[in-house]
């Protein structure tokens, strides 16, 4: 399955801000960010790229893209998709990004980061409905119940880790910590969104 393996560290430094790829280390001291606050690269230190508008959209495009950690042909379809629903493109393609069962499962806190949640999808520990769901791209729907396949103690502990570090379950979810189960209450709007993205730029740049 592809998957973007470029060091996250540096997705984060390209961007210029946090993306939280690590969960609990971006919080701390450890986070690289803090420690080099420049693009990477020979010349990162030093360098002063004129912000063109076409650039400004790029960098928005590649920021959401890693937020939620997929791939440039993955992102594309995600637009195509959202285009093609009635409502606000942008709103939309957000929408279709915010309700991959990976995303779910990390907005639910039982992984520490997007990235975990999707590696504990991938490997099988959780089900949707009671039927297991192997496919992190997977799209969750209303109602849909989503739960924990504990088949040891490790797991459980790297879940209640997860959860411990959860300040708050977005309002489109709901979340039983104890018994690692959550629960698709509706559709994510705009507002539940809480990613720092400009997504009418997104739109702009494919509308081109």
């Amino acid at each position: 399955m592809a998957r973007d393996k470029s060091p996250q560290c540096k997705q984060c430094r390209r961007e210029g801000e946090k993306l939280l790829l690590k969960g609990e280390r971006c919080l701390t001291d450890k986070c690289g960010l803090d420690r080099r606050a420049y693009p990477p690269g020979e010349h990162g230190r030093g360098r002063r790229r004129k912000q063109s508008e076409y650039l400004t959209q790029l960098r928005e495009k590649q920021k959401a893209r890693r937020y939620y950690g997929v791939l440039e042909g993955q992102f594309r379809n995600y637009y195509k998709a959202a285009a093609r629903q009635p409502g606000v493109t942008g709103h939309n393609l957000l929408r279709l990004l915010e309700l991959r069962l990976d995303n779910v499962v990390y907005r639910l806190g039982f992984g520490a980061s997007r990235r975990q949640a999707r590696q504990l999808v991938r490997h099988g520990h959780f089900t949707v409905n009671g039927r297991k769901v192997n496919i992190p791209s997977y799209r969750v729907r209303t109602d849909d119940v989503i739960a924990a396949v504990l088949g040891s103690e490790g797991l459980k502990a790297v879940i209640e880790h997860a959860t411990d570090l959860t300040a708050s379950v977005p309002a489109w979810l709901q979340a039983d910590h104890d018994n690692i189960v959550g629960k698709v209450l509706r559709q994510p709007e705009r507002t539940d969104i809480d990613i720092p993205v400009q997504e009418s730029l997104i739109v702009e740049l494919y509308s081109k």
